[in-house]
Parts: C-alpha cells; structure tokens; sequence
C-alpha cells in the first residue's frame, strides 16, 4: 500500500531572548552597615538574611554592575520577622552618576512590602550602571534580604549555541564565554580559556546560516587584556581547519580590560563565528561573545514524499510515524511544521483475456 505526506516548512522561530537576574554579577556598598549585616548579603539568593544600616539621614544601599545595561524591573525583598515598615518611602534609582546615589532618575518609589514578601517594580528599560535603594528622610533604618536586578538579552545569536575551543585551562570552559555574564568579579567561573598553545581558537556554532552584522567581544577586567590582541575574527560555512579558514571580518587590535567592543561585519554570511589568536604561545580568553545578524537564510520549503506501508492512514502506526516526523524536525529547529496525509486510488489491474491455445492437427 502506497501513501504521500506533504510537509511544508517554513524558517524557525528567529526570536531569541533571555529574562535575567544581574544582580550578583555586581558588587553591593550601602551608607553604614549595622553589625554584620553586610551590603552583598543583599545578592546571596537567600531570603532570611538580610543587610543593614544603622539609623542615619538618607540611609542608601548601591550595586555596581560594572557595566551599563537597560533595567526592565527590580525586585526586593522584605525581612521575613518583623520591622516590614522600615522599606517603607524607599526609592528604587537607576542611572550612571554613582557619587551622588540621590541624583539617578527614580524608577519607583516603595509604598509598603509585607513581612517576607517578594514585589517586583518595573523599570521599563531604565539605562545605567549603578541601581541604588535610598530612604529620604532623618534617623531612618533599613534592611534589604534580597535585590533582584533584571534584563532582558535579546537578539545575540549567539546564546544557548553549541561552542567548542582548542583547548581549555581548567574550569574556563568554553560555554562560558556565552553565558551573558561579562565575568567581572570571578573570570574563572564566567570566561573561557584556552591553554597556552599554538594558534589557539573558539567556535560557536549559529545551527543556521545567518547574515552576521556585528559582533561584541567584552575582554577580561582584572588582567592580561593584551592577550586578546591580534585576534581574528571569522565568519563562514566551511570547518575546513576547524572553522578558522573561513573569512574574516575584523583582527582585533586591542581590547581595553573590562571593555565591550563592537565590530562590524556588514551581513558576512556564516554558521560558523571563530576567533583564533595566530601565533606561538599564545592563549585565548573570552569573557563574552556576542553575535548579531538576521536570518536564518532559509524560505518556505513544500516538500512530497512517497512511502510505503502495509498499514492504513486510519491505523495507529501511521499516526505515531507522523508523529515522529514532526518531532524530528522541531528538533531540528522547524516550528510552523504541516503534516499532510492522503493515499492515492488504488489501481484497478486490467487483465485482457486471452483466447484458449488451439491445435492444429495436420495431416500426412
């Protein structure tokens, strides 16, 4: 028995974003600090401690993100025993000025949190580096048990992507240098590394073919910037050489420690984004990539196959067979994915009668 399925395929979904909390990535202070109630108690993740300062005029609490990023919303947390009106008249800050907590642009202000409660307060994509927490007012007290500071990174191609290097240097695996977190406070847990080598290189793998406009590269904060310097980075299709063939699109000069810096590759097309620092001795740390572009370069595909089977559409072996094919290529990154079944009339034979064999007898 005969039967076809049509499958029309279309490009998967393009829309890669991430919601993240920041907040430990950063270093906390705040204006005096009761006992050991310490500003990065704040960042613990734990719910029951809590920091604090003691009673002053416009008590505060800061958090340096090291960089700039654009805040969709900040959560707090509230002491979960008693003296839930201390966060009371608290104003939520987000801006670049970091001397003056007082002069950021408010994003808003705490009318009250219950004992032990979580509220989120949205930011609404307020830019800056420092977030700050500060109560107006004289003889105030305040305690924070937990700040939650969050982003949304959208667009980078490269999240979530498989990634391999040359070689790696203990716990600088290579995944981390595509984490989103830029590494500032502990590079060894939050960068990648190779080890000491000839040519070393990283790879990401986009799984598509895209057309690549930019990619950012953060260097290293505490150390060895230079390192970075004389990097290729290279855009193609081929892992001829382990990808490091393919085209170029920027060498990097030089990287300042800490730094974020951009380069263009006017829609290179590519599934393959390598850096490779040519060279003897040469090591390569990344503490972020990220890549930029649009795509993939696909378009809607109508395809017809022919199969053939002993089973009828209406039995259950064909179901999980169509089943299983659209699992197979949502794997494979295909979402808008028809399954259409027929089976074709099944043909009549025609069998033309043939007249019975006659003898005939001749005689002598």
């Amino acid at each position: 028995m005969h039967f076809y399925t049509s499958w029309l395929l279309t490009s998967p979904h393009l829309t890669r974003s991430r919601r993240v909390n920041i907040a430990a990535w950063g270093t906390a202070d705040q204006s005096t600090t009761y006992s050991i109630a310490y500003a990065q108690i704040a960042l613990d993740g734990l719910s029951n401690t809590c920091s604090s300062t003691t009673r002053q005029n416009d008590p505060w609490w800061k958090l340096d993100l090291m960089k700039m990023y654009s805040v969709n919303r900040v959560t707090i947390t509230n002491r979960p025993d008693c003296c839930e009106s201390w966060i009371n008249g608290a104003e939520i800050r987000v801006g670049n000025v970091s001397t003056n907590v007082s002069s950021n642009p408010v994003c808003a202000v705490v009318s009250t949190i219950p004992i032990g409660a979580t509220y989120s307060y949205s930011c609404h994509g307020m830019e800056g580096r420092y977030v700050t927490v500060n109560i107006p007012g004289t003889s105030k007290g305040f305690l924070l048990c937990e700040v939650g500071v969050y982003v949304i990174f959208s667009g980078n191609l490269a999240t979530g992507r498989n990634v391999t290097q040359s070689s790696t240097n203990g716990s600088w695996i290579t995944e981390q240098a595509i984490d989103l977190d830029p590494g500032f406070k502990q590079p060894s847990s939050t960068c990648s590394s190779t080890k000491v080598q000839t040519n070393p290189w990283w790879r990401v793998d986009l799984s598509y073919i895209y057309r690549v406009s930019r990619v950012v590269i953060t260097n290293r904060l505490d150390c060895c910037p230079e390192r970075i310097n004389g990097a290729e980075i290279r855009i193609g299709n081929s892992l001829e050489n382990n990808g490091n063939n393919n085209p170029i699109c920027a060498v990097i000069s030089s990287i300042p420690a800490g730094v974020s810096s951009t380069y263009t590759c006017n829609d290179m097309e590519g599934r393959y984004v390598n850096l490779i620092i040519p060279g003897d001795s040469r090591i390569l740390t990344l503490c972020e990539v990220e890549v930029y572009g649009e795509g993939p370069s696909l378009k809607k595909t109508f395809l017809k196959m022919k199969l053939k089977s002993s089973s009828s559409l209406s039995e259950p072996a064909v179901r999980i067979c169509s089943f299983q094919l659209q699992s197979a290529l949502v794997e494979r990154g295909f979402f808008d994915v028809t399954l259409q079944w027929s089976q074709p009339p099944e043909q009549e034979v025609l069998r033309k009668e043939v007249a019975p064999a006659q003898c005939a007898v001749r005689k002598r």
